[in-house]
């Protein structure tokens, strides 16, 4: 039963790895990108990890996934939110046929602060 378990994490893991690299590929402006490439890879990390631990089931390993998805889970959105306001700031456009810019006119350009309501 724990073969089974381990290869349908570690399957969803890598189908999820897979999404987040062809996002990489085809979406159309580097926002979109980066929300595929911190979305998708982190859940994929996260499959891939449970596998590992459900397939060698000691304490050392177990607790080695844990800190590992830990250190994902709070790193990746940090990053992606740094990545993403530093293109902001520095006028990366946004793809021609994105619906809203809900930061136009907020951000102060000599403080890089933003104004709130």
């Amino acid at each position: 039963m724990s073969e089974l378990l381990t290869a349908a994490f570690l399957l969803v893991g890598a189908a999820f790895m897979g999404i987040a690299a062809l996002g990489l590929v085809r979406f159309p402006d580097l926002y979109t990108r980066m929300h595929s490439a911190s979305k998708a890879s982190s859940l994929g990390v996260g499959c891939l990890l449970a596998g590992v631990a459900i397939a060698y089931p000691t304490a050392m390993v177990i607790a080695k996934c844990l800190l590992v998805l830990l250190f994902v889970f709070l790193t990746v959105p940090v990053a992606a939110h740094m990545i993403g306001r530093a293109a902001y700031l520095l006028g990366v456009p946004l793809w021609h046929g994105s619906v809203a810019d809900d930061l136009k006119g907020r951000y102060s350009e000599d403080r890089s602060t933003l104004y709130s309501d």
